[in-house]
């Protein structure tokens, strides 16, 4: 009989900022919550739920759900600190970040690899010591004329909203299950 993976699937965002593209990650593992039942409770760090043999499409998962209460930039270390109490390894980690090198509504999944500049995610290979942990990007573009972080910081338009509520959170369920899917092997 083979065991199911257990795996902290934790978003990036700034909690006073909901519903922006920085935050998107944060919006995710509110649906994922939702969607799986799993309840998120406050701690001093952040919010945390978990749910036994949870499905996954075809895949069973112990899935462990965080948001840090932390400014995405310095949340490295509550998220390695959620980790390290459930006794979560860092590949076994998978962290859901905004990504302005991928079109809005794109999802791209990767072990591993360089931040690219994302300081939250710098922020969790610094608090971690190791890049080894799985990452969901989620694309949310780039605007041609505006700046950066302002861009990002900006109201996540309504189709945007509408897909990450939806069949982007369809796609971010696939990516966890093909990662727990990968650590059985």
């Amino acid at each position: 009989m083979s065991t199911v993976p257990r795996l902290l699937v934790a978003g990036l965002g700034n909690l006073p900022y909901p519903n922006t593209r920085h935050s998107l990650g944060q919006l995710i593992i509110d649906e994922l919550a939702w969607r799986t039942g799993i309840q998120l409770s406050s701690d001093r760090d952040g919010f945390c739920g978990h749910g036994q043999n949870v499905s996954l499409g075809e895949t069973r998962v112990d899935l462990v759900l965080y948001k840090s209460k932390h400014l995405m930039n310095i949340s490295g270390p509550s998220i390695a600190a959620a980790c390290r109490s459930r006794g979560i390894p860092p590949h076994m980690l998978v962290l859901v970040s905004d990504s302005t090198d991928h079109d809005p509504c794109k999802l791209n999944c990767r072990l591993g690899g360089s931040p690219r500049g994302h300081n939250g995610i710098k922020s969790v290979v610094s608090a971690l010591g190791t890049p080894d942990f799985h990452r969901l990007r989620v694309g949310v573009g780039r605007h041609p004329t505006m700046d950066l972080a302002e861009y990002v910081m900006g109201r996540l338009s309504s189709h945007e909203r509408q897909f990450w509520n939806g069949e982007g959170v369809d796609l971010v369920c696939e990516a966890i299950g093909k990662i727990a899917r990968d650590a059985k092997k």
